[in-house]
C-alpha cells in the first residue's frame, strides 16, 4: 500500500509544504535507555483530509544479535485533525524504513551532480537497501561501494542488487578509497563514532547522513560541516538531534551556519546546488512531515481496497454486557 515512488512523491511535497508554510512545525520527544530509545514524532498536516500523525518508534541497535528482533518497532497514529477521530494504527517497521529512503532520493534529486554514477552506502541493512532502490529512481547508478560491519550483510545485498549494477564490497580499511571514487554517499548506520573523514571526500560529492537520528548517534567528522554547505530536514530537530546536533556542540558552527532546509530548497526559496565542486550535505534525522505523507497514502489505500481489521473502540454499555467478559470486537 505504499511503493518508494508514491511515497517519494509525497514526502517531496510535504517539505515544499512546510516550507510554504502550510504545515505546523512537527514536533519530536526523546526518551533513552541503556541498549536504546524510544522518539515520539507527531505533527499536522493538511492534505485529502486534515491529518494527525504520531510515530511511537523503539530503537534498539543490538535487537537482531541479542534477541533475534528488528532495530525498530513501534505503532503510527492516524487521526483526524478536524474533530480528532481516530482513522487508523499502522505497524510503522515498514513505513519509517521507506519514507526515510524517500527523502534520501529527493535530497540526492536536489543536491547531487545530475551525472553522478557512483555511491557508496554505509550500512547495507534494510535503510540501505531501500536507499538504493530510492536513488536509482534519480540518478543513473553504475558503480556502487558497499560497507557494512556485518559481512553477512553485504551478502545479500549484493545477492539482492547485484544485477542491477556493479556492487564492490568493501572493509573499513577500504572505505577511504571508495569514498574518494564517488559521486554520491548515503551514510545509515547506528554508529556512535564518526567514521567518514573530510580528506575522503571528493568535491561535488553529496553526502545524505541517515544513521544520527538521537543526541548519541555521529557518523561523520563535524569538521566536513563547517566547511561545506549543509542541507537539514528540520533545522530545530537536526540541532538537536542530527549530525549537526555535535558540530554545535562543540563550538564549530551555529544554528544560523545552515544554508537551507531541503523544503526551501524545493519551494525555490533558497539555491540547491550552486556549482558541480561544491560538496553538499543532507542532515536527515527523519521527520513527522514524511510519517505523515507516507501514513496518509496507507490509510487512503487501505480503505480504498477494504484492507486491514476494523476495530471497534466505541461499542455502548449494553453490548459489553453481551459479552462474557469485556473484550476488543475485531471485524474483518
Amino acid at each position: 500500500m505504499l511503493s518508494i515512488d508514491d511515497c517519494m512523491n509525497a514526502v517531496e511535497n510535504a517539505f515544499r509544504l512546510h516550507a510554504e508554510g502550510k504545515t505546523m512545525p512537527p514536533k519530536l520527544l526523546g526518551i533513552h535507555t541503556v541498549d536504546g530509545g524510544f522518539h515520539i514524532k507527531a505533527g499536522i498536516m493538511g492534505l485529502a483530509r486534515n491529518y494527525f500523525v504520531a510515530k511511537i518508534n523503539a530503537n534498539f541497535p543490538n535487537n537482531a544479535r541479542q534477541h533475534n528482533l528488528p532495530t525498530i518497532q513501534g505503532i503510527v497514529i492516524v487521526s483526524d485533525a478536524s474533530d480528532g477521530r481516530l482513522l487508523a494504527l499502522i505497524d510503522s517497521i515498514e513505513m519509517t524504513i521507506i519514507r526515510t529512503g524517500a527523502a534520501t532520493a529527493i535530497a540526492a534529486k536536489w543536491l547531487s551532480r545530475t551525472e553522478s554514477n557512483v555511491a557508496t552506502i554505509c550500512g547495507c541493512g534494510n535503510q540501505g537497501r531501500i536507499s538504493l532502490v530510492a536513488l536509482t529512481r534519480m540518478r543513473k547508478l553504475e558503480k556502487l561501494f558497499a560497507f557494512d560491519t556485518d559481512e553477512s550483510q553485504i551478502r545479500k545485498f549484493m545477492k539482492e542488487f547485484g544485477s542491477l549494477l556493479t556492487i564492490i564490497p568493501v572493509s573499513i580499511d577500504e572505505l577511504s578509497t571508495a569514498l574518494r571514487q564517488s559521486d554520491i554517499v548515503v551514510t545509515c548506520t547506528p554508529s556512535k563514532k564518526p567514521f567518514i573523514h573530510p580528506k575522503d571526500i571528493k568535491p561535488g560529492t553529496f553526502i545524505a547522513a541517515v544513521g544520527a537520528d538521537s543526541e548519541e548517534k555521529q557518523e561523520l567528522f563535524a569538521d566536513l560541516l563547517v566547511t561545506n554547505k549543509l542541507v537539514v530536514d528540520i533545522a530545530e530537530q537536526s540541532a538537536a538531534i542530527g549530525e549537526l546536533h555535535h558540530a554545535i556542540a562543540g563550538g564549530l558552527i551555529t544554528i544560523r551556519d545552515i544554508h537551507a532546509e531541503l523544503g526551501s530548497i524545493i519551494a525555490g526559496k533558497k539555491a540547491g546546488r550552486e556549482s558541480n565542486d561544491e560538496i553538499i550535505i543532507f542532515d536527515s534525522t527523519g521527520t513527522a512531515l514524511q510519517d505523515i505523507a507516507a501514513a496518509a497514502i496507507i490509510y487512503e489505500n487501505a480503505v480504498a481496497k477494504g484492507m486491514g481489521a476494523k476495530i471497534n473502540f466505541d461499542m455502548e454499555e449494553t453490548e459489553y454486557q453481551k459479552l462474557k467478559k469485556p473484550k476488543r470486537t475485531v471485524m474483518p
